[in-house]
């Protein structure tokens, strides 16, 4: 499982946010070169408290520790930040960050 780093700061009204997910983002065609299974992060979803501010399905089109970033309308600063991820493989991960 990896890790999820987390940064956000407000900036004015809005939070801004940057998210990175260590994760070795195999494709299909890497993973047959290397003898190995394809896994890549398929969704990622951020929340604060309840209410889900980003959600992404993806494909194996993101390169390796993929880096999303967006912005976050109605956040205030001290509201935790909760990114979660799930792979192709089922493994799941997740990180917490207060907005500053």
């Amino acid at each position: 499982m990896g890790k999820v780093k987390i940064k956000a700061k407000m900036k004015g009204d809005v939070a801004e946010a940057k998210v990175m997910i260590k994760n070795p983002m195999l494709t299909y065609i890497q993973a047959k070169k290397k003898g190995k299974e394809a896994n890549f992060v398929t969704h990622v979803t951020a929340k604060i408290g309840d209410k889900v501010v980003y959600d992404l399905s993806s494909s194996q089109f993101f390169s390796k520790n993929p880096i999303f970033k967006f912005k976050i309308k109605g956040a205030k600063a001290g509201d935790e930040l909760v990114v979660s991820y799930e792979t192709l493989k089922g493994d799941k991960g997740s990180g917490k960050k207060k907005i500053k």
